[in-house]
């Protein structure tokens, strides 16, 4: 299960495991103009822990899920 929302300066969506156990805690995903982040509560030390991508490594990643085992450069395209 999933949500999204628009807030004044980024769209929020969290991600919800849902299954049969054991589950992971909720990721909350910001999109912003200039970066994403990705944050997750750490229940061992009782503290969100924190990721920020660029808008680049964004792209990388995206491409990547689609990709093949190997080392890629994206180029800009025409």
């Amino acid at each position: 299960m999933f949500t999204i929302e628009h807030d004044f300066d980024a769209t929020v969506v969290t991600l919800v495991d849902e299954g049969e156990a054991p589950l992971q805690e909720d990721i909350t995903i910001a999109a912003f103009a200039e970066c994403v982040t990705v944050e997750q509560l750490d229940p061992r030390t009782d503290s969100v822990q924190k990721i920020t991508l660029s808008m680049s490594q964004l792209r990388d990643l995206a491409a990547a899920l689609d990709l093949p085992e190997g080392i890629y450069r994206l180029t800009p395209g025409p």
